[in-house]
């Protein structure tokens, strides 16, 4: 191949290219240096290989693979050599691992002179792996695998994915730093072997982030699983527990293996991108990604758990398309065992997924079980996907971490660290979300239903298909191995149970906290955080602009996190949007149009506002005070800021320690004053609100109303506690009976039930409370506190009009009926 006649190769290259087409990707930072000559690696020796190397590098603007090179005193008529050899061209012999000419002289040369450097460049081919358009599933069932190809099955890869090839470009290796590294140079021998074995995992590793890692049969993974030590002792102790030959405990280790393992097929992967495609397509007007490159640099070598909020069924598709998409290996994904139903769970199965009961309990040989899965996937390297909520958010609001899979990762990682491993943060938004309906029924009482795939299809036969567009924005990866150093240095010495999960319980936080850094505000949450301030869901078109239009200056001015994704639209074209999507409905009138919610659409907007509310709680919070006393010097404004704050903290998942608040208020505080939303004092040690009757004070008020529920509910669990006493209830107790006493408060006007019942919310603030050990839990499982719990409660006199605290502490005072 390396006599290939000046005259054949841009012939050969023409007549492939009238069916090829190739995708080429080059990292965010080659740096080739012009100076230093240049040679191209190819994993394969096929001709169609070199054939596209020579006209991609050429598409590119990067040096010629076909020009001759020249190193130091030696040269020779090209710039490539293929690091995997067979005899020849029409040879149907294996490939080997016969060594370069080409890169043996290169090496010889270096070795000879250290002060000469030859740059090589890795370039990886992969074909039908292009995240342009595919057309047929056949195809995509076909598509590569791990398995070398050779000249019949390479033709047939051309036939059949020469439009859909990919090429990428990677970063030069330096031979100089290869051969003398580390301060003392290497024989000819051992360096010729050290640079090949770079190369040959450097392919791998590129290989893995294409199509995944070589993974063996599932039955051999099962075998792997059930002839561990940890699984082997639990399988004893399971014979022992239930009076059973060890033969059948075997039996009932194999089953849960494959209950729970996946049967990942790069095929039905690529089968499963062609449908979604099209779902998308019908279903949405667009995806946007947002921050994609800093998972590209970070992929190679590292194991990767992404962590995703859960918003719908359609998350863990979404997500998996778009990183198959962008040519990285899709996640596989820890699903309910409620998927796991004929037919869709051996697809789900096939395409990645591994199931996983929702309870344990009772079962420890399962559990021993699928720890030794999750691990198995893990030392592989395999990227994983969980949501770490549990279950999808029915308001909205970012849930309450669960530890469970994500303690099962620590201890796996405890355990066995020798790859590094990155949790990465994602955040999803949407529009319109395909179970709305769903959820508003669920926050009005209703029974929960079951999770399946099948009710999201159906959900979405029968509603509108008009939902927007999403946004899928990654956060900031967290290194496991930093974070552990950081929070307990001797972790691979010595690791408690107890410090696992005290560390487990911090990094869920940590990860909460990223996932809300990197929300997304769309057009359909600036809408709800402004018109769901209204008394009857129903404003002015103008004032209605006005307020969005505050909301996108206090975001662009004082943002919440330089992670999150702004809103790019103008106010009109903001509220132009929600019209089409049936968010509002415009009403005309003489004196101005309104803009008014339909009865359907008031809970579902409640949802979006709940998305984005942590962006604006110190906003809404500074807004509230205003509002409701009109003039406070900025001691007093701060002490009610921190007070109120350590209640929402948790909750919401905010990103600020007490010592920023300061900061940032002081950054909210301006953008105010310049929009005529507050006025300082002569003295500028006050700050007063605009006058009441003013159109300031007005959109004030609306911007603080924003936040009254969650206000509301969090004063009416402290006054319940106040009312009852410290010792007189457990954490169930005073959960059930907020939450009754939320539905009565909702139920005579107080707050919507979208907004203000939900019952794990009130489960998120007592875990909050102990937590921050302001509340304690006795032997009896009773409460105690003192009064540095309810002293949040002297603020609610300034963030809560008098008929709000009236009402709400006759809901605390109202004895509560055990059902």
């Amino acid at each position: 191949m390396s006599n290939i006649s000046d005259w054949f190769a841009p012939l050969a290259r023409r007549a492939l290219y009238v069916w090829v087409r190739a995708t080429a990707f080059a990292e965010s930072s080659p740096g080739i240096d012009p100076a230093k000559p240049v040679c191209y690696v190819l994993q394969d020796r096929h001709l169609s290989n070199l054939l596209v190397l020579f006209e991609e590098s050429k598409r590119a603007g990067l040096p010629p693979a076909e020009a001759p090179l020249a190193f130091g005193t030696a040269s020779s008529n090209r710039s490539f050599f293929f690091l995997n050899r067979s005899r020849g061209l029409g040879s149907t012999a294996p490939r080997t691992m016969e060594t370069s000419p080409l890169l043996a002289e290169l090496v010889r040369a270096v070795v000879a002179d250290p002060a000469l450097d030859v740059q090589l460049v890795p370039v990886v081919i992969l074909w039908g792996r292009s995240p342009d358009n595919q057309e047929s599933i056949l195809k995509a069932l076909l598509a590569e695998t791990w398995r070398a190809p050779g000249v019949l099955r390479q033709f047939l890869a051309v036939l059949l994915h020469g439009r859909q090839t990919m090429v990428r470009f990677n970063a030069p290796l330096s031979l100089n730093e290869l051969v003398h590294g580390g301060g003392s140079s290497l024989p000819e021998a051992t360096a010729l072997h050290k640079v090949s074995r770079v190369l040959r995992v450097h392919f791998r590793r590129q290989r893995e982030m294409a199509i995944g890692p070589d993974l063996s049969h599932r039955n051999t993974q099962v075998e792997t699983i059930i002839s561990g030590d940890t699984v082997r002792a639990a399988t004893a102790a399971e014979a022992e527990r239930l009076q059973i030959p060890l033969g059948e405990a075997q039996g009932r280790a194999r089953k849960f293996a494959l209950e729970i393992a996946s049967d990942y097929s790069y095929g039905v992967v690529r089968a499963l991108e062609l449908f979604l495609r099209w779902l998308w397509e019908h279903l949405y007007d667009g995806i946007e990604l947002h921050n994609f490159e800093a998972l590209t640099r970070i992929a190679p070598g590292q194991g990767i758990v992404y962590v995703p909020c859960h918003r719908s069924h359609i998350d863990y598709l979404l997500l998996s398309y778009l990183i198959h998409k962008n040519g990285l290996t899709p996640p596989h994904i820890a699903a309910g065992a409620n998927l796991n139903m004929p037919l869709v769970g051996a697809l789900l199965r096939r395409g990645g997924a591994f199931f996983l009961r929702r309870s344990f309990k009772g079962e420890p040989l399962y559990a021993a079980v699928f720890h030794e899965y999750l691990h198995l996937m893990l030392a592989r390297g395999f990227p994983i996907e969980y949501f770490i909520e549990g279950g999808r958010s029915r308001t909205g609001r970012t849930l309450a971490p669960k530890a469970g899979i994500l303690g099962m990762t620590v201890q796996s990682f405890v355990r066995s660290h020798a790859r590094p491993l990155v949790f990465v943060p994602v955040y999803i938004g949407y529009e319109r979300i395909v179970e709305g309906p769903t959820y508003v029924r669920e926050l009005a009482g209703r029974p929960k239903q079951g999770e399946s795939l099948w009710q999201l299809f159906m959900a979405a036969r029968h509603i509108r298909r008009v939902f927007g567009k999403v946004h899928v924005n990654f956060g900031e990866p967290l290194p496991l191995a930093e974070y552990l150093d950081a929070h307990h240095a001797n972790w691979r010495e010595a690791a408690d149970d107890e410090s696992l999960r005290r560390l487990t319980r911090a990094a869920a936080f940590t990860l909460a906290t990223r996932i809300n850094e990197t929300a997304v505000i769309n057009p359909v949450n600036l809408v709800a955080l402004g018109i769901l301030a209204t008394p009857r869901f129903t404003a002015d078109a103008s004032g209605l602009q006005r307020l969005i239009a505050h909301y996108q200056a206090i975001d662009a001015a004082a943002p919440y996190s330089p992670r999150r994704i702004s809103c790019g639209l103008t106010p009109e074209a903001v509220l132009a949007h929600a019209e089409r999507l049936g968010i509002v409905e415009r009403i005309a009138h003489p004196l101005g149009d309104l803009l008014r919610v339909p009865e359907a659409q008031v809970p579902l907007l409640g949802y979006f506002r709940n998305n984005v509310l942590h962006l604006f709680v110190l906003p809404a919070l500074i807004a509230c005070l205003l509002g409701n006393i009109r003039n406070v010097d900025a001691t007093r404004l701060l002490g009610a800021v921190r007070g109120i704050q350590r209640l929402m903290g948790a909750e919401l998942f905010l990103r600020w320690s007490v010592d920023e608040l300061p900061v940032e208020m002081g950054r909210i505080i301006t953008v105010f004053a310049e929009r005529g939303l507050l006025r300082h004092s002569e003295d500028s040690t006050h700050l007063n609100a605009p006058e009441t009757y003013s159109q300031e004070f007005d959109e004030l008020h609306l911007i603080g109303e924003t936040l009254r529920p969650t206000l509301g509910r969090h004063f009416l669990a402290l006054s319940l506690l106040q009312e009852r006493g410290s010792g007189t209830m457990t954490r169930r107790q005073l959960e059930g009976d907020c939450h009754l006493l939320a539905q009565r408060l909702s139920m005579l006007g107080g707050f919507s039930s979208a907004e203000v019942t939900d019952r794990s919310a009130f489960s998120v603030l007592v875990t909050n409370l102990l937590d921050s050990e302001l509340l304690k839990e006795d032997e009896a499982g009773r409460l105690q506190f003192d009064q540095h719990l309810v002293e949040p409660l002297a603020y609610s006199e300034l963030v809560l009009p008098a008929d709000a605290r009236q009402a709400i502490r006759r809901m605390a005072a109202m004895p509560v009926q055990a059902a």
